[in-house]
C-alpha cells in the first residue's frame, strides 16, 4: 500500500499550493472510473488525474493530455454543469485517510454562489470519485454502490455522504503515548503489523521504517516491549507524524537491483539505494511509467517465454527416455563376458546343457551362465558377442544424444535467463533472432527481407574503485563481449555450472582489487539462473584463457584453469552507467 495516507497527505500539500484559486478549464473522463481536470491559475495550466481503479488508484498532476471518448459519460456531463468553470476553494484531507476533498465555487442557474465537493476515496477495490453538495449529499459517483453491493454504506444520488468506520483505526496525527500504549503495545502481534493496523493512513512499509528507526525487531511481539523500548518507539512514531503535520515531505523511489521496489513520502532509512523526486506527482508518475515498462516487457516477452517452456518440457522428456534407454544397456560387459567364458570354458560344457558355472577371472567369483539348450557352445557365445555387440552401439549412440539434449537444455535454459534480465523491448530482438536460427521459431516469409536493427548493448557498471564492468544480455552479446570486445588480460567472470551472463572487467593494464573482484562475481551471481541463491558459486579467469569449441552453440566457451569464489547477489551499490 505505498498510496498510503503520507502520500495522500504530500498530494494534498502539493495540490494546494498549486491549484487553490484556479479555475475548473476542462473536465473530461477518459475512463470509465478515471477523470482528468484541466485547472487555469495565475501560474499556469495544470491537468489532475484521478484514477479510481480498482487495482491502481491513482492522483497525481500531469503536464500530458489524454484522448476522451466524443460522447462524455453521465457523471462527466454532470460536473461540467455543476462546476465547469468554477474555482477551487480549498484542497482537505480527513485525518490521514486516504481521500482528498476538492472543494470548488460556481454559480448555479440562479446567479448564485454554491460549493460542491469532489470526493477521492483510494482505498483499493472500494476506490471512488463522489460528488457532493455542501451538506455532503451525494449527486452523483463514479461507481454506483448499491446496499445490494455493500452493507456498510450506499453510495447513490441522495443518500448522505460519511466516511465508512469499518475499523477501530486512530487518527496518528493526534496521538499522545498513553493513546500508543493502549491501542499499540497491548497486542500480542509482530510491532510493525500492531501500528498499521491501529492508525489509519499508515502502510506497513512505513510501520517497518518505524520500527527500523527506533532500531527494534518489527516481527517482536507489540506486548513484549520493555518500558525504555516503548517509550522510544512512540517517540520515532511521534517524530514522523511530526513531520508529517510539518508538511516537509521528502518523496523518494526505493530502488531493489535496478528496478522500482517501493515509494514514500518520507525519507526510508532501510533503504539506501532510492531516487529523490522534486514532486510527489514526479516521483507518482516515475514509479508508474517504470512499473508499466516492467510489465509491458513481460506482455511482449510472453510469446518468446511459452516456446523456451514448450521447448524446454520436451527436452527434459526426451532426455529422461534417453536415460532410461542408456540405463538398459547397463548389462553389455555381463553378455561379453559370458561370450569369454563360454569361449574359455566350452570344451567342459555337456551337449544340451541349460546353464555351466564358471570362474569369472575378472572377480574370482564362479557365475552360472544361462544356455540355450538348442545351440552349440560356440552358437551360445556368439549369441552373446551379438547381444553385446548390439548393447555397446546403442550406448556409444545413446550417449551422444543425451550429450546433445543436454547441450539443448543448457542453450535453452540460458535462453530463459536472458529473457528474466531483459529491461526493454529491444533486449527481446536478440533473443527471438536466436531462437530462430535455432530453429525453435519458424521464420515467416514476410519477414525475411526485414532485418530489425539491434540497438541492445552490454549493461555498464562502474565498480566502487572505478573499473569498467560489462555484463552481456544474452548469448550474442556474451560471444561479442568475450571475443570481440574484451583485451586478454581482462578478467571473465561466469556463474559456475548454471546459465548466465558473461561478465567482463576492463583492467586497462592495472592490478584489479579484491572489491572489484567481489563485485564482479557479485554481478555474474545475479544476472544468473542462481540470482535468487545466497550465495553463488563464480568462476574467474583471465579472458585469454577462455576459449570457443568450434560449432559451439552462442555464449559457450572451455576454459581449463579458473579462481572461484562464493559471491551474493547483491548488486545494490554498484552504478550502472545507461547507454
Amino acid at each position: 500500500m505505498a498510496f498510503d495516507g503520507i502520500t495522500i497527505a504530500n498530494l494534498k500539500t502539493e495540490l494546494s499550493a498549486a491549484l487553490v484559486g484556479g479555475r475548473l478549464y476542462k473536465i473530461a473522463q477518459p475512463e470509465a472510473d478515471e477523470l482528468l481536470l484541466t485547472v487555469k491559475t495565475s501560474n499556469g495550466q495544470y491537468r489532475l488525474v484521478i484514477s479510481a481503479n480498482a487495482s491502481l488508484p491513482l492522483l497525481y498532476l500531469t503536464k500530458d493530455n489524454k484522448p476522451s471518448p466524443l460522447t462524455a459519460p453521465n457523471f462527466c456531463m454532470l460536473l461540467r454543469k455543476h462546476i465547469q468553470n468554477g474555482r477551487i476553494m480549498s484542497i482537505t484531507q480527513p485525518g490521514l485517510e486516504r481521500i482528498i476533498d476538492i472543494e470548488i465555487e460556481h454559480l448555479n442557474e440562479l446567479g448564485d454562489l454554491c460549493r460542491k465537493h469532489i470526493i477521492a476515496e483510494f482505498m483499493g477495490k472500494h476506490s471512488n470519485i463522489i460528488f457532493t453538495d455542501s451538506k455532503q449529499v451525494i449527486l452523483d459517483s463514479i461507481k454506483h454502490v448499491s446496499a445490494q453491493i455493500s452493507s456498510v454504506r450506499e453510495v447513490l444520488p441522495g443518500r448522505l455522504y460519511f466516511i465508512p468506520k469499518t475499523t477501530d483505526k486512530l487518527n496518528p496525527l493526534n496521538t499522545n503515548y498513553d493513546e500508543f500504549m493502549a491501542a499499540v503495545l497491548t497486542k500480542p502481534m509482530p510491532l510493525s503489523k500492531a501500528i498499521y493496523t491501529s492508525y489509519t493512513g499508515i502502510s506497513p512499509l512505513i510501520a517497518e521504517e518505524i520500527c527500523f528507526d527506533a532500531s527494534m525487531d518489527s516481527n517482536k511481539p507489540a506486548n513484549c516491549l520493555t518500558e525504555n523500548e516503548a517509550i522510544h518507539t512512540c517517540h520515532i512514531f511521534e517524530n514522523i507524524m511530526e513531520t508529517v503535520r510539518r508538511e516537509e515531505f521528502t518523496p523518494n523511489m526505493i530502488i531493489e537491483q535496478g528496478m522500482p521496489k517501493d515509494f514514500s513520502s518520507i525519507s526510508l532509512h532501510m533503504y539506501s539505494d532510492k531516487k529523490d523526486y522534486e514532486s510527489v506527482s514526479e516521483l507518482i508518475r516515475g514509479y508508474y511509467s517504470k512499473k508499466e515498462i516492467i510489465t509491458r516487457i513481460r506482455q511482449k516477452s510472453s510469446d518468446l517465454r511459452r516456446i523456451i517452456t514448450n521447448a524446454l518440457e520436451r527436452s527434459y522428456k526426451k532426455l529422461d527416455i534417453q536415460e532410461k534407454q542408456l540405463k538398459d544397456t547397463q548389462k553389455r560387459d555381463r553378455f561379453r563376458i559370458y561370450g569369454e567364458l563360454i569361449h574359455t570354458y566350452g570344451y567342459n560344457i555337456p551337449e544340451g546343457s541349460k546353464s555351466f558355472e564358471a570362474l569369472n577371472y575378472y572377480t574370482n567369483e564362479t557365475i552360472t551362465i544361462p544356455l540355450d539348450d538348442t545351440l552349440s557352445p560356440a552358437d551360445n557365445a556368439a549369441k552373446y558377442f551379438n547381444r553385446y555387440n548390439k548393447l555397446k552401439r546403442t550406448f556409444e549412440a545413446g550417449s551422444k544424444l543425451i550429450e546433445e539434449t543436454r547441450e539443448e537444455i543448457n542453450h535453452l535454459e540460458s535462453i530463459a535467463t536472458s529473457l528474466d534480465i531483459a529491461t526493454a523491448e529491444e533486449d527481446l530482438i536478440q533473443l527471438k533472432l536466436e531462437l530462430i536460427e535455432s530453429g525453435y521459431i519458424h521464420k515467416s516469409k514476410s519477414s525475411g527481407s526485414k532485418k530489425q536493427k539491434v540497438t541492445s548493448k552490454p549493461f555498464h557498471y562502474i565498480s566502487s574503485d572505478g573499473f569498467d564492468i560489462y555484463v552481456g544480455k544474452n548469448n550474442y552479446q556474451n560471444d561479442e563481449l568475450t571475443f570481440k570486445f574484451a583485451n586478454g588480460n581482462d578478467w571473465w567472470f561466469h556463474a559456475k555450472n548454471m546459465p548466465g551472463s558473461h561478465v567482463l572487467v576492463r583492467t586497462n593494464g592495472k592490478e584489479l582489487p579484491d572489491r572489484t573482484y567481489e563485485e564482479a562475481a557479485s554481478l555474474a551471481a545475479y544476472y544468473s539462473k542462481g540470482r535468487k541463491l545466497d550465495k553463488v558459486e563464480v568462476d574467474y579467469v583471465i579472458k585469454k584463457e577462455v576459449k570457443k569449441p568450434a560449432g559451439s552453440k552462442p555464449g559457450f566457451v572451455v576454459y581449463y584453469t579458473n579462481y572461484s569464489l562464493m559471491a551474493s547477489a547483491d548488486i545494490s551499490d554498484l552504478k550502472l552507467i545507461n547507454e
